[in-house]
Parts: C-alpha cells; structure tokens; sequence
C-alpha cells in the first residue's frame, strides 16, 4: 500500500505523463476498472477514482483489466503482438485454464510464452491468467457489489464470462443449490498486502494473502469440504479479525481471539495447534516442531502440513525457519515472511 504522499505524487505523473515513472508504479481506474502505466494518454479521472500498486499482478488481483490504449503489460514504447494475442484471448475467456496444446492452437511455443511473460512481468503467462480469473472473483468480494454490477463493470455484457469465472472459484450461486453452505468473503487491505478472510457467522474459515501461491486450489478446497458458495459479505467474524489485523500490525496484538475452524485431517489440525504455541517473536525449525510432536522422524509430514495452514498470521507458519537459520519458504513471498518476523521481533 502507498502512503497518501505517494498516492498525490503518482497522480501527478500520472496526469503529466511522465514517462519517468514508468515501471514505478500502475495505476488502477476504479471508474473502468482498468490499470495503466504513468504514461497513458486517456483522459484522467479524478485523484478519489485512482489507485495505484507496484506490479501488474497486484493490479489483476484487484480486478483490473489491462488498458487497450497504453498496454501495460508490454513494454515501454514496444507492442508485442504475441503479449495482445494472449490478453486478448484471456479477456475472450478468462474462466479457462491454460495448458501448453491451447497455445499450440494459436500457433504460440509453451516455452516462448512463458520465457516471454517471465522476462517482462516477474510471472508466466499462466500465472497471468491466474490472476486475472482470481481477480474477477475477488473485485466482487472487494466491492461488495452484486454479481450484476460486477459482472458490467468487468466489461462482460451478456455477464456469461462473469459468472463462469466467478463460480469456478467461489461457486454457483446459491439459489442454485438450496442444500449449499453460505459462506462469507471480505477483501481485508493491510500493511503487507491485501488479505482474503472467509467465514460463516461464527468461525473463520480462511485468511490468506490474495497473491498467495495456490490461494485458488484452496478456496475450492473450502467450498467442495463445506459444500458451499462464498459471496461478498461482511461478518461479525471478518469485522472481528480486520481489527485484530490492524493490532497486530502496529505490533498491539500477539494474539489472536477471533473464533477459527480447521480444514485439515486429524494431523495436520494437530500441526497447526502445535505452530500456534510458538512465542510471539520467536522461531523454530520444522526438526523443532516435529520433536515437540514427539514425531522427531516426521520433519518432512510436519513441513507439508506446515504449507498446508489456510490461516495466515493467526497460525504462524511465518515462524519456522531452516534449521541452519535461513528463512526457508512461505506462500505469502520471502520478503513478507522476513516483515513478519522483523514485525515480531521488534515488538517483544
């Protein structure tokens, strides 16, 4: 998130064109739900109707799409017409999953698309139409509004598209379905990035960061094991733990009291109760946490169950290191898990 500042300096680059602060910033245009680079020559809307984020993804993963007119996704005074060929085809489709004989079919090498995304944007064209489908799903939950409204504002006027994309991953409606479980979502923004919190009216079922690696899988995980559709929705639970989010992150929460509910077999629950021990400002190894399982040969189970947890922050996976003292891995991104713990650390 960007300061307001940053925000009244991006605005008038923006406004300006200046072509200094290309790759600094892209700036998402609540009005059409596009995102540009500081460069694009459209007329400008007002500074309330602009936000702004550090990649194309996070911009995707909010729910923009990109603009025609300034193509933000090629670089800077190129057109790659093979990066317009693959957008284009994902606006023409954005519910479908790609694999390497679709861009066989438009006459484009799997390996070329993907060494040309990866060089330009930090991520596969896969990747892209990842978030640009979880996008679509998440501007719902983010606005609040409904499904008609969203599915106008995401540009698909016979709303088809919309739908597809949005059920594939939140589920059908549920007057669809009169035997579905209704469950909750609401877009949290916090200090490290925006955060997804699903719920029903009692527990907390998922909090994750939007950018997390496999966030999808997961939330399909949720909806088939609850046999539930997920809607835009504010609860008691979602209110509950944004406060506690914005506690903690001004380092006035260690720990956590808003109601969960585990997602997991019998082990990993007990996994997770374990990781919810370790001290706040604290870490340990996943040897460490197999030991005090008393499962000392179980460091491998103990790891994919450690990657399995559906509750960020709450069950600090954050806090297992490698036992030679290196961060090791976490779905959220290195650089957030290191905030984390930096975060904690200094608030002992």
């Amino acid at each position: 998130m960007f300061n307001k500042t940053k925000q009244s300096e991006f605005y008038t680059a923006l406004v300006n064109k200046d072509p200094n602060y290309e790759g600094q910033f892209f700036a998402g245009i609540k009005t059409t739900n596009i995102f540009c680079r500081p460069t694009c020559p459209a007329r400008k809307p007002n500074p309330e109707n602009c936000e702004y984020f550090k990649t194309p993804q996070d911009a995707l993963l909010a729910g923009y799409r990109p603009c025609k007119r300034c193509h933000p996704l090629a670089l800077p005074h190129e057109a790659s017409t093979l990066i317009k060929k693959l957008i284009d085809a994902v606006e023409a489709e954005p519910e479908k999953r790609w694999k390497d004989r679709d861009f066989r079919a438009i006459g484009a090498d799997p390996s070329t698309v993907r060494r040309h995304f990866k060089k330009r944007f930090g991520m596969t064209f896969v990747a892209y139409a990842r978030a640009r489908r979880m996008g679509l799903a998440l501007n719902n939950i983010r606005s609040g509004d409904s499904v008609i409204q969203s599915q106008i504002a995401a540009g698909y006027e016979s709303g088809s598209g919309f739908r597809d994309a949005f059920s594939r991953i939140m589920g059908a409606p549920p007057s669809k379905n009169k035997q579905q479980t209704v469950l909750s979502a609401d877009w949290i923004d916090t200090a490290l990035g925006p955060m997804i919190a699903i719920t029903d009216d009692t527990h907390l079922h998922l909090l994750e960061f939007v950018d997390r690696r496999g966030l999808e899988r997961e939330v399909e995980r949720l909806r088939q094991r609850r046999n539930a559709a997920i809607i835009p929705n504010k609860t008691a639970i979602t209110k509950s733990i944004t406060k506690e989010l914005i506690q903690y992150f001004k380092g006035n929460l260690i720990t956590f009291k808003t109601p969960i509910i585990y997602l997991g077999s019998e082990f990993q629950q007990t996994v997770w109760e374990k990781l919810r021990t370790i001290p706040y400002g604290s870490t340990w190894s996943y040897s460490d946490l197999a030991y005090s399982l008393n499962r000392p040969t179980a460091a491998r189970a103990v790891a994919r169950a450690n990657g399995t947890n559906q509750l960020a922050i709450i069950i600090p996976c954050h806090r297992i290191i490698t036992k030679d003292g290196d961060l090791g891995g976490y779905a959220g991104g290195i650089p957030r898990k290191k905030q984390l713990l930096e975060l904690e650390s200094n608030n002992i």
